[in-house]
């Protein structure tokens, strides 16, 4: 079985709605005659399979994945006035239970929270897994400039920690973006630092000793969090506005935070493995951005020099297990 737990979909609701009103975020059409959602820093290209349920299954059939675990991704629901967050929000989550309920055996979604009003967010966060059954929800890195390990966000990882409700850790633009602006860095560089600096914060913080049981999914295999991890270990123990502040070493967070596969190099995702290990990898395409690639993805696992049984864990055996995935395919 594959499971993809980083793959995007935009209900046609919330795109109705973006088209009628946003106060940061836009929608035209290209010389292709393709679909572009603008946002402060970057934009998306919507492909078919970001917002065509008949497209989206016809992509997941090619490629062999047999269930996505979709997700709204940037601009999200944060970037408006709060109460117009709050009613997205709950449109976007209603709209995915009802897709998931009509396609129970290929279909599982993050739920979307309206960050911008942290309170709101921990109720639309509880209503969409016990009411609608959603998978968990999906955070980004930073909302709206602001880092998400701040004290005010603690209400959101107090209810997923009491629900048992994994949340995903998504890149936005980081607060510098304005430096990114040419040559698509944003996308390609930006979303890395971000999603980086989101992992170190959350564990410097103190957020994981304050909610020992919060499960989190760090995307785009941490950032370069990998390769840092090391560097952040050593100044926690020689700087002493770090030292000794945490029940335990900073490593050792980060290695109980699960990491997508969304790096489709082999020597990074041999580096990636070395560091979480064989049970918190979770296979992630990026579908259908326009830097995914759901065929890739499935074949890097593949292709990997490890045991079989290590591979099942990537494709779908972690996910089932931390997302609680029962279908009759497993």
């Amino acid at each position: 079985m594959r499971i993809d737990v980083h793959t995007h979909f935009y209900p046609s609701g919330y795109l109705a709605e973006i088209r009628r009103h946003s106060d940061h975020a836009s929608v035209t059409v290209d010389d292709a005659g393709q679909l572009v959602l603008h946002y402060a820093g970057d934009y998306n290209v919507l492909a078919p399979a970001h917002h065509s349920v008949e497209a989206r299954l016809a992509d997941m059939d090619a490629a062999g994945i047999d269930l996505s675990v979709m997700s709204l991704t940037t601009p999200g629901v944060h970037v408006e006035r709060p109460e117009r967050g709050v009613t997205l929000a709950k449109l976007v989550n209603d709209e995915y239970a009802e897709l998931q309920r009509q396609y129970p055996e290929r279909f599982r979604f993050f739920a979307t929270l309206p960050l911008q009003a942290p309170d709101e967010a921990a109720k639309e966060l509880e209503r969409a897994v016990r009411q609608l059954g959603l998978a968990g929800a999906m955070i980004f890195s930073n909302v709206n400039g602001e880092p998400v390990d701040r004290p005010r966000f603690w209400p959101i990882y107090e209810a997923a920690e009491a629900l048992g409700a994994p949340i995903v850790v998504h890149p936005t633009a980081p607060a510098f973006a304005e430096y990114l602006s040419e040559y698509r860095l944003v996308a390609l560089l930006g979303f890395a630092y971000d999603t980086t600096m989101v992992a170190v914060r959350m564990v410097l913080g103190g957020v994981l000793d304050r909610f020992p049981g919060l499960r989190l999914i760090q995307t785009h295999l941490g950032g370069v969090l990998p390769y840092l991890a090391e560097r952040v270990q050593r100044g926690y123990a020689v700087y002493p506005e770090l030292k000794g502040k945490l029940q335990r070493t900073p490593i050792e967070y980060f290695r109980e935070m699960y990491l997508d596969t969304v790096l489709f190099d082999p020597d990074c995702l041999k580096l990636g493995l070395a560091f979480a290990g064989e049970d918190r990898l979770l296979l992630g395409s990026d579908h259908p951005h326009q830097v995914g690639d759901l065929f890739k993805a499935v074949r890097v696992i593949k292709e990997l020099p490890v045991e079989r049984t290590v591979k099942e864990k990537i494709l779908s055996g972690n996910a089932r297990r931390l997302l609680k995935i029962e279908t009759a395919a497993a």
